[in-house]
This record gives C-alpha cells, sequence and structure tokens, in this order.
C-alpha cells in the first residue's frame, strides 16, 4: 500500500487491492501530501518573478534600472543551471534511499532559500554582497527545484493505478497552479493596497516570508508519507547500476529525445504565461500592475480547474491527442494572440492573452507526470526524469524572462513569440513519435 492508514491505496505497480471489489477511491491523504509539498516549491519559485520588478532596484544598483532587471532576470536564469545538477543528484537520491526522502530534502532547501531572500539586506546597505546573497539562495532553490519536479512525478504515477495514471498526475498541476494563484493574488493585492514605493521597500519581502512559512507546513504533512511499492521493489536494481546517467543515453535515447522534445514547448508555456508576460506587459508595455496580477489570477484560476478533467481525458482517449491539440494550437496562434498586448490593451484582451495560454496548457501540465515517468524504467526513473526535463528547463525556461526583457528593450518583443511558436512546432513532431502508453503498467 502507498499508506499503512488507507485501504484504496494503491499497490505496488499501480494496482489497488480491492479494485474489483468495489469503485476506486482517490487516496486524497496521500495526494495531498505530495501535492502540497510541490505547491510550497512552486510558490516559492514563481514569487521570485513575480515580484522582481519591486525588488531589483534594491538589490542591484538602482541608478540604471534597467541594468538592475538584466541582473534580477539574469540571477534567475541562473539558477536555473543548477536545476539539472539537483535533479541528477536529488533523482539519483530518490532512486537509491526513496522518493520520500528526497522529497523532504528539496522542501526545505526551497523553504529555506526562501527565507534567506526574505531578510536579504540591501545593495544600498552591503553592496554587491546583496547580489551574491540572492545568488546563493537562487541556487539552492534551483537544485531543490530540480530533484522535486522529478522526484514528485515519480511518486505521484508510482502510486497510481496504471488506468488512472493521468487522473493521479493532474494533482501535480493542480498543486503548481495552485502556488501561483496564491502568488499572482497576493501580488493583485498588495498592488492594489501598497504603494510602489512601500512596495520596493519592504512589501516585496512578504511572499517569501510566507513562502518560508510554508515549507514547514509541507515538511509537517510529507513527513508521514509512505515509500511507493513500486520503488521498494526496485531498489536493489537501483543501487547495482553505474554509470546511470549514460545508461539513459545509451538504453533509451529515444526517450530522452522525446523528453527534450516536449518538454521544450512545455517549459517556454509554463514560463511565458506564468512569469515573463508579467514583467513584460507592465515595465515592456506600460499596463497597469493590479490588472495584469487579475487578469493572470483568473486565467491561473482556469489552469487548475481543468487540470483533473485533462487527466480523466488522457486516461480515457489517451496522451497523444490532446498534446498534438496543445502543441499545433501554440504552434499556430501564439503570434496572433500575443499581438494583442500592447500599450493602452484592455483588462478583457489582456485576461484573454492569458486564459489562451493557461486554458491549452493543461492538456500536457495535467498527465506530464505520468508522460515522464512512462519514458523510464523505475530504477532510473527519478534520474532520467531529473536529468533531461531540468536541463531542457534550463536552456529554454530560465532565460525566458532574460530573453523577452532584452528583445523587448531592443523593440523587438514580439519576436519571442515567434521563438514559442517554433518550440510548439517541435514538440508536435516530438509528439507524433510517442508510443500511446494510457492504461499501460509501468517498467
Amino acid at each position: 500500500m502507498s499508506t499503512s492508514s488507507d485501504p484504496t491505496a494503491p499497490a505496488a505497480g499501480g494496482t489497488t487491492r480491492d479494485d474489483t471489489q468495489a469503485p476506486h477511491k482517490l487516496p486524497v491523504r496521500t495526494l495531498i501530501a505530495a501535492s502540497v509539498g510541490n505547491a510550497v516549491e512552486w510558490y516559492d519559485w514563481t514569487v521570485y518573478a513575480t515580484f522582481s520588478i519591486y525588488f531589483a532596484t534594491q538589490i542591484f544598483p538602482a541608478e540604471n534600472e534597467s541594468l538592475a532587471f538584466i541582473g534580477t532576470f539574469a540571477t534567475y536564469a541562473l539558477a536555473f543551471f543548477f536545476r539539472p545538477l539537483g535533479g541528477m543528484l536529488l533523482g539519483r537520491y530518490a532512486d537509491l534511499k526513496g522518493r520520500k526522502q528526497a522529497m523532504l530534502l528539496t522542501i526545505a532547501l526551497m523553504a529555506g532559500g526562501s527565507m534567506v531572500i526574505a531578510i536579504l539586506p540591501t545593495y544600498g546597505l552591503v553592496g554587491w554582497l546583496a547580489p551574491i546573497l540572492l545568488l546563493l539562495a537562487r541556487i539552492a532553490q534551483g537544485m531543490s527545484l530540480g530533484g522535486e519536479v522529478s522526484n514528485a512525478s515519480a511518486y505521484l504515477a508510482e502510486i497510481a493505478p496504471p488506468e488512472r495514471r493521468g487522473r493521479y498526475s493532474s494533482f501535480f498541476y493542480i498543486s503548481t497552479g495552485s502556488a501561483v494563484l496564491i502568488a499572482s493574488l497576493l501580488g493583485a493585492a498588495l498592488a492594489s493596497t501598497m504603494s510602489d514605493d512601500a512596495l520596493a521597500s519592504w512589501g516585496w519581502r512578504v511572499p517569501f516570508v510566507v513562502g518560508g512559512l510554508l515549507g514547514l507546513v509541507g515538511l509537517w504533512l510529507r513527513k508521514d508519507m509512505a515509500e511507493t511499492e513500486q520503488y521498494e521493489e526496485n531498489a536493489e536494481k537501483a543501487r547495482a547500476i553505474k554509470n546511470p546517467l549514460w545508461l539513459t543515453l545509451r538504453d533509451h535515447p529515444k526517450s530522452v529525445a522525446q523528453l527534450i522534445g516536449f518538454t521544450l514547448l512545455s517549459t517556454l508555456c509554463y514560463y511565458t504565461f506564468f512569469s515573463a508576460l508579467t514583467p513584460y506587459a507592465v515595465t515592456g508595455q506600460g499596463l497597469d500592475d493590479g490588472m495584469v496580477f487579475w487578469a493572470l489570477s483568473i486565467a491561473t484560476a482556469f489552469f487548475v480547474i481543468l487540470q483533473y478533467p485533462f487527466g480523466w481525458t488522457a486516461d480515457r482517449f489517451g496522451r497523444k491527442p490532446q498534446m498534438l491539440v496543445w502543441s499545433g494550437a501554440i504552434a499556430l496562434l501564439m503570434v496572433p494572440v500575443s499581438k494583442l498586448i500592447v500599450p493602452g490593451a484592455s483588462f478583457g484582451a489582456v485576461l484573454l492573452v492569458f486564459s489562451f495560454g493557461l486554458c491549452l496548457y493543461p492538456m500536457l501540465s495535467s498527465i506530464a507526470p505520468a508522460i515522464m515517468s512512462e519514458l523510464f524504467p523505475t530504477e532510473l526513473r527519478g534520474l532520467g526524469i531529473g536529468a533531461w526535463y531540468n536541463l531542457t528547463v534550463a536552456i529554454f525556461g530560465g532565460t525566458a524572462p532574460l530573453v523577452i526583457q532584452w528583445l523587448g528593450g531592443a523593440g523587438r518583443g514580439d519576436w519571442f513569440f515567434i521563438y514559442v511558436s517554433v518550440g510548439a512546432a517541435i514538440a508536435f513532431v516530438a509528439t507524433l513519435t510517442l508510443p500511446e502508453t494510457k492504461g499501460s503498467v509501468l517498467k
């Protein structure tokens, strides 16, 4: 069983003890324990991008605002390049020591980094020590998130019955979307009730304090999680493997290429709509920050609501059809829709742009943990996802806010959306090569 107290929790290999005797019941306590911890991780990560427009000139020299923003986003991007290292180390740790232990470690690192940022001294007080401390905190968070994504994905996939893996996986981004929604609502509330001077002075610290406190809640919820039987049955096989990263390439090259292909667009969608568009619209196009935050909040609510329904449709009709619709629509419509973000744009236009991306994205995000877990065997699952997923995210997601800021400053902000469309075309082709895996038993 996945939990000793839940008689309906899935057994090893994705089956339940009493599937034939009674209707299936979700192991809600187990799913909440896994997904709430993930929510804390993504809340802390998202808060940085969301509130960077306020603290950039506090941590970096304020004399040149443009360079301060570039420094802030460069730190954001650089931290992404520690995600593959975290994914490899913590993914391998999860394959050797268990999903639960790795998930406890990742959330502790993330919450600790958030508290460090909350109490950072400003550039005016300590000079360049301020951005150095920010960078160290972000490196810890980058490594943490690199391990969190792979380990939480593996955990959710391994406790799920084969015919319900899409629905179980949807909890990953239900938690992620809920975390982003909280961060966005907090941004809207602070922007509506505080002056820009107050936000830049101290208000930006509030969400980081909240993130640190939420981390304690996540640790408490995760401490009682049980290890998956899928892992326990394959632990000895994992410990016997030598050069596991090389094995993912040697024995599973097609899986690695497919993972990179659809993750490329997944990460561009995530960081375009959840992170990059907010500073682009506010600082690049001069739109009201409160209006942008509210539009993002409403679209994020749609994103959360659609996760479980798309997990269900993937279990019923297959993974590939909705992945093809998602990537195809982004490839064809991203550029035309992006032209609605212009100076003086209405709330309806901004909401339409956010809703376009965040109502399509659940077609992939709801089943991403299932798809990634189905690509690798159990003894390589944590490392396989952790290394190649996070490397792709680092290259394409970590640089997204920096690229859109740079192109916007050069008067070529619209080129970024062409870039996203090209990524969508690549993801479409990669999806065509995937086998249909709905209802399959994990290896």
